[in-house]
């Protein structure tokens, strides 16, 4: 790849200029807010965050960067928006959260720094928002320490998360901002598998995630046609 920064700026124009309602959890970031305890638990089902040096790519505002802190991680949170970064510094300082800290600074960039640094790298709702995915995923795995996890969620390209993710959660419940997801950057299980594959990243296990419009309840599942998450692993 080029020296050209693997990020493209309407996406992070998009969420600097949302970043002040990052941590409200009535906003349009209420979804992560509440899929977070999901993820969490899954994360540290198969990798017990305690001690563990974990990194969180794509941050944001560090909903998910704060929690694996809070559970005895020391997590350090990236992103290219500067905005969001310093929401989620703000948050950090205000929630008094230990062990945590964040930089501007792209996954390429860090994984020529820090190579096979973490215990844990997670990359969440990240990957769709990207020009180059494939470009993350090999950063990813070689700032991962050998026998160390790499965990990964995004969005299926598919007709059902066309309706679900972008019509249904865009325009009809008005659940995440209108343009918040573009079709054609969503990737298929199989296209992350390969890219994985590719980068010395054995998948070892996948769930979907699900959503209720009337309940407003999301769990996880074996149904992986919208929303997914990959748990690889570098060999050690």
């Amino acid at each position: 790849m080029s020296d050209t920064v693997n990020a493209d700026p309407a996406e992070l124009a998009k969420f600097s200029e949302l970043a002040h309602r990052w941590w409200d959890p009535d906003s349009e970031f209420r979804p992560l807010h509440q899929i977070n305890p999901l993820r969490l638990d899954w994360i540290n089902g198969f990798s017990p965050l305690n001690g563990k040096r974990v990194l969180d790519v794509g941050c944001g505002g560090g909903i998910l960067a704060d929690s694996m802190a809070r559970k005895g991680a020391e997590v350090l949170g990236i992103d290219l928006a500067s905005k969001a970064l310093r929401v989620a510094q703000l948050h950090a300082l205000e929630a008094g959260t230990p062990n945590i800290r964040y930089q501007e600074i792209s996954v390429e960039a860090l994984a020529q720094e820090q190579p096979a640094s973490f215990d844990v790298v997670t990359c969440m709702e990240m990957l769709e928002h990207v020009p180059d995915p494939a470009s993350v995923v090999r950063a990813c795995s070689q700032l991962v320490k050998p026998g160390g996890w790499v965990f990964f969620s995004t969005i299926n390209r598919n007709a059902k998360a066309f309706m679900l993710a972008i019509v249904g959660a865009e325009y009809v419940l008005n659940m995440l901002p209108r343009g918040t997801h573009e079709y054609a950057k969503m990737i298929r299980p199989s296209e992350l598998a390969a890219s994985c594959r590719n980068a010395q990243l054995d998948v070892l296990h996948t769930r979907g995630l699900e959503y209720n419009p009337l309940t407003k309840r999301y769990w996880l599942s074996e149904d992986t046609s919208v929303n997914y998450l990959f748990a690889t692993r570098r060999p050690g």
